[in-house]
């Protein structure tokens, strides 16, 4: 089959024993790292206050890999709207882009879990999770999980998530999503107002060739919104594989000529390649233990070394019931396992591209996965990456 472009998604993952500071040189050694390997673009996830995450400015991580590369496109996997206003997202990354012309992305995620409380200090009832379907499903080859029992409702999550809010911001209350993504379209082009009906302009933004981009993990407002306007988007298959084919389907249905001419979707997968099935396994050993302390509300731990966690077999079943989908649809083994893995998930989905992360507790793996899957995916095909409807998206 042909082969879609590969990018990278990166979180500056701190592992056990490291600091953040050496996480974040992690992240830029893979900025060019990846360049070398033929990735078209790193992504920077934005986590807050979490042990394990060191990528909590994505706007400074992406000028810093721009710097340090010179034709891999840099970016957000999503700057939360919960978090800043579209406005200043805009200005961070249009900057950038005056700097580096033709390689910044910026993409824009809805407001952080939960919504931010009210004057009357009530939180605001949590919308029900857009659900897949409750058994497996094999779809082109691909394991599409069931829906976890995994619920933004629980009450212990919930008062962890608005205390964590607080304390990042004054928690500005966020507008409709697609006002949030106009604005950053109207600043490009120069067109923008105020609430008071005044001119608003912004010369980092107006006329920058940043792309915009919505990430979204199910079916609901951010897949339908990014199609209507016409913007790529990038659809979460590593957090919530269980909703991806819903998210796509969503985003095509919804898709009106705008930004681009036609729908281009992203696709991310977790992924982690070693020379054989064996050594990637005893690797991936930690996983389990990392996702737990996330779902468990506690925020991501240093990634744990190998060896060292309970091993998915003994762990007690109710764990089990809640981190089985992200387990499942990892892709762990040799390179031409992944790719197989990889190719299913193309198929089923219709992805445009692939946007892969990979953990280990040592960089120096995470460095080897990359690499590995860059000699198989690319080894006999480099010459016939598809080409996009978005800009920056043809293969570097």
């Amino acid at each position: 089959m042909t082969r879609v472009p590969l990018s990278v998604l990166d979180l500056a993952p701190v592992w056990e024993g490291g600091t953040g500071a050496e996480a974040l040189r992690a992240s830029l050694d893979r900025a060019r790292h990846v360049e070398r390997l033929g990735y078209q673009r790193i992504w920077f996830a934005e986590h807050h206050l979490a042990p394990g995450v060191a990528s909590s400015a994505p706007g400074v991580l992406a000028a810093l890999a721009a710097g340090v590369t010179s034709t891999l496109r840099v970016g957000s996997a999503a700057v939360l709207l919960g978090s800043t206003s579209p406005v200043v997202a805009a200005e961070q990354f249009g900057t950038i882009a005056a700097a580096y012309p033709g390689r910044v992305d910026l993409g824009l995620g809805r407001a952080s879990f939960p919504p931010p409380p009210s004057k009357g200090g009530e939180t605001p009832a949590v919308p029900a999770r857009a659900t897949g379907a409750s058994q497996d499903r094999i779809v082109e080859g691909l394991l599409v999980p069931a829906d976890p029992p995994f619920s933004l409702r629980d009450p212990d999550l919930l008062a962890r998530f608005v205390a964590q809010q607080r304390y990042l911001s004054a928690a500005r209350t966020p507008a409709a999503f697609t006002d949030e993504l106009r604005t950053v379209l109207d600043l490009q082009a120069g067109i923008a107002r105020a609430d008071d009906g005044r001119p608003a302009a912004s010369p980092a933004v107006e006329g920058s060739d940043l792309d915009l981009w919505v990430l979204a993990s199910s079916a609901g407002e951010s897949a339908r919104v990014a199609g209507e306007l016409g913007l790529p988007l990038a659809a979460n298959y590593h957090v919530s594989p269980s909703t991806v084919l819903e998210t796509v389907a969503a985003y095509r249905e919804a898709f009106r000529p705008g930004v681009l001419a036609e729908p281009y979707v992203v696709v991310s997968a977790d992924v982690l390649v070693a020379e054989t099935a064996q050594e990637a396994e005893s690797l991936a050993d930690p996983f389990a233990a990392w996702v737990l302390s996330i779902r468990g509300g506690a925020r991501a731990i240093p990634y744990p070394r190998p060896g060292t966690t309970t091993p998915w077999d003994e762990r007690p079943d109710d764990e089990r019931a809640l981190l089985r989908d992200r387990i499942v649809s990892r892709l762990v083994g040799d390179a031409s396992t992944v790719v197989a893995g990889l190719e299913a998930l193309v198929r089923a989905t219709g992805a445009d591209e692939l946007l892969l992360t990979t953990i280990t507790h040592d960089p120096s793996d995470t460095a080897r996965s990359y690499e590995l899957l860059a000699r198989e995916w690319f080894g006999s095909g480099a010459g016939e990456l598809v080409g996009a409807g978005a800009s920056g998206t043809a293969a570097s």
